[in-house]
């Protein structure tokens, strides 16, 4: 089993999808093993997206991540990095494979619903940004 992990961003939340977004990821075999609810401040979300500083859309993306709350999760199952990264898409939503979640619910680039971690190293860093007292069990 292995671990990854997953953040319905504010639009997800704003837009009323996370039921349909849960039940998505549910359904595709992964299990939530840590979920909750929460607000990012600016530097909050600077920290969690410093990899991406300097970049065009850097702005944006905080603007759209501190514009609401959002639910990070912890999710297990047996390759769940390479299968989550599957079934979420294309960050952007027009090029997003059919019936991916991006697909059916994102909206653009900068609002597309969903992060989810893109390797082993990044699952690390980014559950303990949100769940810094997780016991990591595969």
């Amino acid at each position: 089993m292995e671990l990854t992990f997953a953040n319905l961003k504010p639009d997800c939340v704003q837009r009323k999808l996370t039921g349909k977004a849960i039940e998505f990821i549910e359904e595709h075999g992964f299990e939530i093993v840590r979920m909750r609810k929460t607000y990012l401040t600016r530097k909050q979300a600077e920290e969690f997206y410093a990899a991406h500083k300097g970049k065009p859309f850097f702005e944006r993306l905080l603007e759209m991540m501190t514009s609401g709350p959002c639910i990070p999760m912890v999710l297990r199952k047996e390759n769940a990095i390479e299968d989550f990264r599957k079934i979420i898409g294309n960050t952007d939503p027009t090029q997003a494979e059919e019936g991916t979640l991006r697909q059916l619910y994102g909206t653009n680039v900068t609002y597309n619903i969903v992060h989810g971690s893109d390797c082993e190293e990044s699952v690390l860093r980014e559950m303990t940004f949100f769940f810094p007292f997780i016991e990591v069990i595969h």
